[in-house]
């Protein structure tokens, strides 16, 4: 088991519960637009934010970022440790920077004292174009074995000066080769790991992406924290995190819709109700199961152990809880019929 790090007001490692990230995408220049993703991320789920600092000048986005949301904020800062220093001073709840990229021993011992004094964890994080020359060479190029060793070769910089406040993050766009580094890592330390494949892609590909790499190493039990990176809108990689942590049994997220594939049987419009009824159970934080079926056969037999429930027929269906027939309804009300019962829970 991981040890425990502590994040602003938040827990990971040590059995706490995985918790999701994102990061905003507004540029540094807009504080209120970043406050304002910051909110709808919040709103969304997110559990911790991360923000580009790229320049003194973005350490301002630490205060109205901290003065916005309750959600811990984490800066995101390369090369410049001075950067880091002043986001410390800032109050900002976690640092994403990398010793080995801040210059002299004295330029990461200034970060580790300042973060030691404040108790602002620092994530080492490491991905395919970051790993050092000299590992890439012993290596032979980037393989599991070169990220996990650029990994502990910065979290020594920061143990040499006593600081042990950290988490790591290991990512690759190729799936089996963040898949076995983490899995590597998992072996090596207790430090709590932060699961990403990098570069995921658009929507679709970026969530199967996330699926078989966040989702395999969370069914073996490896993860403390996971971002699922999309090229698209920060909101959507916090409805993915929900479902993937939801789907692998890690998390429980308000309703979990299953819904059958359709078949020759069905004689509804199946795929418009169940789109429909995930659609509007978005936002509701019940701790349900709410099937959609396409008939009798996959209604209230297969989907039996569902709390409520509907089955197609022909131009009608029925409403079922825990595998009993409520009652039939016209193929026009189901939807309206099912949202009624999920109401009543």
């Amino acid at each position: 088991m991981s040890k425990i790090v502590k994040i602003g007001n938040r827990m990971i490692g040590g059995g706490h519960p995985v918790l999701i990230q994102s990061m905003l995408n507004v540029p540094a220049n807009d504080p209120e637009g970043n406050v304002a993703q910051a909110k709808a991320l919040e709103t969304a789920g997110c559990e911790i934010i991360r923000v580009a600092v790229p320049d003194i000048k973005a350490v301002r986005l630490i205060d109205a970022l901290k003065n916005a949301v309750r959600v811990p904020i984490v800066a995101d800062i390369h090369f410049d440790y001075k950067i880091a220093l002043e986001c410390a001073a800032a109050g900002v709840d976690k640092i994403r920077i990398n010793p080995g990229n801040i210059g002299s021993d004295e330029n990461v011992k200034a970060v580790a004292v300042a973060c030691a004094n404040r108790g602002i964890p620092i994530r080492v994080g490491v991905n395919s174009g970051s790993v050092e020359k000299s590992i890439l060479q012993k290596h032979g190029g980037v393989t599991a074995d070169a990220l996990v060793e650029s990994a502990f070769y910065h979290t020594r910089l920061l143990e040499k000066f006593d600081f042990d406040n950290i988490v790591i993050s290991i990512k690759s766009s190729d799936v089996q080769l963040m898949f076995d580094a983490y899995r590597k890592a998992a072996k090596m330390t207790d430090y709590p790991l932060h699961l990403g494949v990098t570069e995921a892609g658009t929507e679709h590909m970026g969530l199967i992406k996330s699926a078989a790499g966040i989702g395999g190493l969370l069914l073996c039990g490896i993860g403390d924290t996971i971002r699922v990176s999309l090229t698209d809108t920060p909101e959507k990689e916090v409805w993915a995190a929900k479902d993937l942590l939801r789907a692998v049994g890690r998390r429980q997220f308000g309703v979990n819709v299953v819904s059958c594939p359709t078949c020759g049987r069905t004689k509804i419009d199946l795929i418009h109700i169940a789109n429909q009824v995930e659609e509007a159970v978005r936002s509701i934080d019940k701790p349900i199961t709410v099937a959609v079926m396409g008939c009798a056969v996959n209604g209230p037999g297969e989907a039996k152990e569902a709390d409520v429930g509907i089955a197609g027929g022909d131009g009608c269906g029925i409403l079922f809880k825990k595998g009993e027939i409520i009652r039939k309804v016209p193929e026009d009300q189901l939807f309206a019929a099912l949202m009624e019962e999920i109401e009543k829970f």
